[in-house]
């Protein structure tokens, strides 16, 4: 019965690491497609757990919109945070099932239990940076800690359903720890970078240099590193389209490019070593993996400025970012011995 229960764990770890995937590439749509304050007002929408009809919009607009006068209301834009909602809350409830079944089966020695209270932990503050995005109007640390919590609760099941697999395990003792520290660094360098570009996004500073490599056309163009990294500007800003002046959104833009070089680099080297130094065949494929998802990010990136930050390419971006972070908890789990009692 016990080992039946841990089947199904495994499995529903599996579901629960594909949603999280969706979940976040539906944000960086709301994100990017500005519809993040496309309901106002949280857990609902102008008051309604689905969205407003037809009638209720027409009232609304002949009153004012009383209710929110700072808001107008858009049907599509507001579709489009609803169903991030939806799909974040039925996250949720495969999370919170995860939870319950790792709890159940504490008593199975291979059976995770803490990982899994960690990530229900997480659930719960990632919900209220998700209330607080609303209320606070878009503001960007708390937009950036909301995307970054996701990015977490993505690693975190990813690391769940390597462990619980066992996936490569044979291969621990065929590397140094030098490699293994390597790994880590990698991992860690990665999510500074992400931290950057979640920053950027953020503050709408995407496209605060339109050429490249250049920027404005200057290959250091005017900086304002005062203002560009400024946690808070109150509570009663509205940071919907950005406030920041033109220099400070160049200097965040110019950061997270020398951001993109350092970690290019140091990927790259570390893809090299994997496939050169290890006789595991899984590190090397894990390798040349990592090198191939780094070029096409790096591209991506690239073509967001020349294109002008098209949606479909804007969105593979985020969703890049996110593969990339998952094959790097990929390497670690390969080079680091299996823990059970987590």
């Amino acid at each position: 019965m016990i080992k039946s229960r841990y089947t199904f764990f495994h499995r529903l770890s599996w579901v629960s690491l594909v949603f999280a995937f969706i979940v976040i590439i539906l944000g960086a749509y709301v994100r990017l497609s500005d519809a993040g304050l496309g309901c106002p007002d949280w857990p609902g929408c102008y008051g309604h757990l689905d969205i407003p009809n037809e009638e209720y919009q027409i009232i609304a607009d002949e009153n004012g919109t009383v209710s929110y006068p700072h808001r107008l209301f858009e049907p599509a834009k507001a579709w489009k945070e609803m169903i991030h909602r939806y799909a974040a809350g039925t996250l949720g409830i495969l999370i919170l099932m995860l939870t319950v079944s790792a709890w159940r089966n504490r008593s199975y020695t291979e059976q995770p239990v803490i990982l899994p209270l960690l990530l229900l932990a997480l659930l719960l503050f990632q919900a209220m940076l998700g209330m607080w995005t609303v209320t606070l109007q878009l503001k960007p640390v708390v937009v950036m800690a909301h995307l970054l919590g996701g990015l977490a609760t993505l690693s975190l099941l990813a690391w769940i359903v390597l462990r619980q697999g066992r996936y490569g395990e044979d291969t621990t003792p065929i590397v140094n720890y030098a490699m293994r520290n390597y790994a880590l660094v990698g991992l860690l360098i990665l999510v500074i970078q992400i931290t950057l570009g979640a920053w950027t996004s953020a503050n709408y500073a995407s496209l605060a240099c339109p050429d490249f490599p250049t920027c404005q056309g200057y290959w250091w163009p005017p900086t304002n590193f005062k203002e560009a990294f400024v946690i808070w500007h109150g509570n009663s800003v509205s940071y919907e389209g950005g406030v920041l002046n033109n220099d400070a959104r160049v200097t965040i833009h110019l950061i997270h490019r020398i951001g993109a070089l350092v970690v290019g680099l140091y990927i790259s080297w570390l893809a090299w070593r994997l496939v050169t130094l290890s006789q595991s065949k899984i590190i090397k494929l894990s390798g040349l993996t990592m090198a191939l998802l780094l070029t096409v990010q790096l591209a991506l990136g690239i073509a967001n400025v020349f294109l002008s930050l098209p949606m479909s390419v804007a969105v593979a971006h985020n969703g890049g970012a996110a593969l990339l972070l998952l094959i790097l908890v990929f390497i670690n789990h390969l080079l680091r011995p299996v823990n059970k009692s987590l």
